[in-house]
């Protein structure tokens, strides 16, 4: 029985994951803001437990890691699944909506991780999932502060990676693309205060698209949970793991596009090494 620590399990991908863990017959500690709405998603069961964490309070993260490993002695896998999405263009995003959301995405899933950090490595195993997006890998427009977050969530995975591997602990970033859960709407997604006329055929074209597609993405929320058992019982998990067509597809454009880019410029690039003349 392996011992998950998710949070933001109360919906969406989080309630969706910790279902499948349970009927895989693993535990699952379930954190929310409000540990009822976990239950009352999940249910009772003897291999639950519902926690309250608010991923901005570090000293929260602790006391719930420590209570994960009092009920079950072990966390095996860390799933930072917390976040919420902000549409708007860069200049449109205030300092204030900017650090929110770079509190709940980056500075909270670093607070979780550093709490559960320590488990892992008295156990010298380990597997810690980091769910960025797309938009973590390739920037569009609208969604360039909210990117910003799931790049910096893609570099702290890359490093955590090497830094933990000798631990024994394994660690992957999960990069969905659009899916049919509540991301779209009100609950979980915040659009900035301030709209410019200016951006309207730009970002405009993100906000009536994000407005036409909701609950109409390509990706099923379910099939992702099973993805993610799939993940936890490779022996040798990636370190990247994109899900959906549409992620599939931005990849190979932008990594077709930085090699064009590359070879363009590669005299300019490499003119800049020292040498002795």
């Amino acid at each position: 029985m392996r011992v998950w620590f998710i949070t933001g399990a109360s919906r969406g991908f989080g309630a969706l994951i910790a279902e499948a863990a349970l009927k895989a017959g693993d535990a699952v500690v379930a954190t929310a803001r409000d540990p009822s709405t976990v239950t009352a998603r999940l249910g009772a069961h003897e291999r639950l437990l519902a926690t309250r964490l608010d991923v901005t309070s570090e000293a929260e993260a602790h006391e719930a890691a420590g209570q994960a490993v009092k009920r079950f002695g072990r966390i095996d896998i860390l799933v930072n699944n917390a976040g919420y999405g902000l549409l708007g263009a860069i200049e449109e995003a205030s300092g204030a909506e900017t650090q929110k959301l770079f509190g709940t995405n980056v500075f909270g899933l670093l607070g979780v991780t550093r709490a559960v950090l320590p488990h892992m490595r008295r156990e010298r195993s380990g597997h810690v999932i980091n769910i960025s997006s797309v938009g973590g890998y390739a920037g569009f427009p609208g969604w360039g502060v909210y990117g910003a977050t799931k790049f910096a969530v893609e570099g702290l995975s890359e490093a955590l990676a090497a830094e933990a591997a000798p631990l024994g602990i394994k660690v992957t970033v999960v990069e969905p693309g659009f899916f049919r859960t509540d991301f779209l709407d009100e609950t979980s997604l915040s659009r900035t205060a301030m709209q410019i006329d200016d951006y309207h055929d730009s970002v405009g074209k993100t906000r009536a698209h994000a407005a036409d597609v909701n609950h109409g993405q390509r990706g099923d929320p379910r099939k992702l949970a099973q993805a993610f058992l799939r993940l936890v019982d490779a022996k040798n998990p990636p370190l990247r793991l994109p899900l959906g067509s549409d992620t599939v597809e931005r990849i190979e454009a932008k990594n077709a596009f930085v090699a064009r880019e590359l070879a363009e410029w590669r005299s300019v690039a490499t003119s800049t090494d020292f040498t002795s003349d």
